[in-house]
């Protein structure tokens, strides 16, 4: 079945680090990621009243980089490990690059 429904998104902020192309960004945090801060766009200050310092936030980010037109990977880039479907893999190559962080 296909949908022709369609959302809009309107970023409440930025990510931004030292990293500059995909390539040079790591699978995974704990695989060398290097820092990285959220800036609010000044409209939705108002929105962080509540969040403290050492509070638990999940951040949604879009992909950008991300192949829309990707259903299957090779797991980590691997050729050797069978292709799957986008969905079961962290890869950001997704009809919706939509990341979910724990930061």
């Amino acid at each position: 079945m296909s949908s022709t429904t369609t959302y809009s998104l309107r970023p409440v902020g930025f990510v931004r680090s030292q990293l500059t192309a995909r390539e040079d960004a790591p699978k995974q945090g704990s695989e060398g990621a290097p820092q990285a801060w959220v800036e609010i766009d000044p409209a939705f200050a108002e929105a962080l009243d509540g969040i403290a310092t050492g509070s638990e936030v999940i951040l949604l980010t879009w992909l950008h980089k991300g192949e829309r037109g990707t259903l299957r990977v090779h797991p980590r880039d691997d050729p050797q490990k069978p292709l799957k479907g986008v969905f079961t893999t962290r890869s950001p190559d997704r009809p919706n690059p939509i990341g979910l962080h724990r930061v």
